[in-house]
């Protein structure tokens, strides 16, 4: 007869059975404080960051109120900001006694000398327009247009010092339109022309600085102290010869 002890087995699994309950409450009770932990450091954080914001509207109160007694304090910061404005305003301040310098500068001299009636100058297009007339022709057109052609600008910008004056050109196209024959104010017979070309950004304005014109005959400077408009560049606009008949 075969008896079979089966009382160590049950212990066994007793034994098994209490070791993972161990384990099992072991790990819970781990979990459960490194979550109370993780709950204890969100606490603080939380606290820190809401006295921390307690303290910053304290203060901003604070010197809110303080600046807000000072004397004059709007007057103030509206000046602040104008001044921070003048440099820009500065560098956008038309100079006009430069168009009439350049102007002077690329009136060729005679027989092709023109007569200008009327000027206009767009410093939004960069665009100048010149209407008058000459006793030279046409030939005297065509060597005003060319003569603006190769006129070169020479300058640098107004706030970088130690930089070398640059040359570039007055302009790369100028239209020549509405050319005519008429009568000057002494009745003598003249082509009327109307010259359209576009100029350097800044060439009338306060950007650049140490400006001269040099044209294919001459080198002039057009700074502001400098300035030679001879009295005989301008004149009343030429009339048609058929509305003097």
């Amino acid at each position: 007869m075969i008896q079979i002890n089966l009382v160590p087995d049950v212990k066994q699994e007793m034994i098994r059975a209490q070791r993972m309950r161990n384990i099992t409450i072991s790990c819970s009770i781990i979990t459960g404080m490194a979550a109370g932990g993780i709950v204890l450091a969100l606490a603080i954080i939380l606290g820190s960051q809401a006295v921390y914001e307690a303290a910053t509207s304290g203060r901003i109160d604070r010197e809110y109120k303080q600046l807000a007694a000072t004397k004059d304090i709007n007057a103030a910061l509206t000046i602040q900001n104008q001044l921070k404005q003048i440099s820009g305003v500065n560098d956008k301040k038309s100079i006009n006694s430069r168009l009439l310098d350049a102007i002077a500068a690329i009136n060729p001299p005679a027989p092709n000398s023109v007569k200008l009636s009327k000027v206009t100058l767009d410093p939004a297009e960069h665009r100048l327009t010149l209407e008058g007339s000459t006793a030279g022709g046409y030939t005297a057109t065509e060597v005003l247009r060319k003569t603006i052609l190769n006129t070169k600008v020479i300058s640098r910008p107004t706030q970088q010092t130690g930089v070398s004056p640059s040359e570039q050109a007055l302009t790369d196209k100028v239209t020549l339109q509405d050319t005519s024959y008429g009568l000057d104010a002494d009745g003598q017979r003249v082509v009327r022309f109307t010259i359209v070309f576009n100029y350097p950004e800044g060439l009338f304005d306060n950007t650049m600085s140490d400006v001269q014109i040099k044209t294919p005959d001459a080198k002039i400077d057009v700074t502001d102290s400098k300035s030679r408009v001879p009295d005989t560049l301008f004149s009343a606009p030429a009339t048609s010869q058929k509305e003097d008949k």
